[in-house]
């Protein structure tokens, strides 16, 4: 396993749906939107997971995030972003994806019936904010593994 590869295919991921939900807010499509900032969210909480193990197959690594802090595995990386990028991650994990996928199954809302253009700006404001916080922590990690 190549924990700098895996890190640097997350970081991809993170910019592609978040490039993504730029895209959709520009263009009105709001379960769109709200749909790739949370792949974007998620990528970005995984891409932190993949500088030092193995990522778990979930849609909210928040568990795994929590874990490594508990751990005092992190290193320099400054806690108070990783538990903001938490918080970030709790709010948009499992729920938030099946609801942009299938909508609310117990009423019957289609997802395009969700999502409005205030839940896709904050969607993307927030997704916004959990990539800046991973690209600074792997632009720090990546130079120390090259000194």
């Amino acid at each position: 396993m190549n924990f700098k590869e895996d890190a640097e295919y997350r970081k991809r991921l993170a910019k592609g749906f978040l490039n993504e939900a730029r895209l959709n807010f520009e263009f009105k499509l709001w379960r769109s939107c709200v749909d790739n900032s949370q792949l974007s969210i998620e990528n970005s909480g995984k891409m932190i997971i993949a500088l030092f193990e193995p990522i778990e197959k979930t849609h909210n690594p928040s568990r795994q995030l929590r874990r490594l802090i508990d751990q005092s595995r992190l290193g320099d990386v400054s806690i108070l972003d990783i538990e903001e990028l938490i918080s970030i991650i709790d709010r948009f994990g499992i729920e938030e994806h099946f609801m942009t996928d299938y909508g609310d199954e117990i009423t019957r809302t289609d997802p395009w019936s969700l999502f409005t253009e205030e839940d896709a700006r904050e969607a993307l404001e927030l997704a916004e904010k959990c990539y800046g916080i991973v690209e600074n922590i792997y632009s720090i990690y990546i130079n120390k593994l090259s000194e």
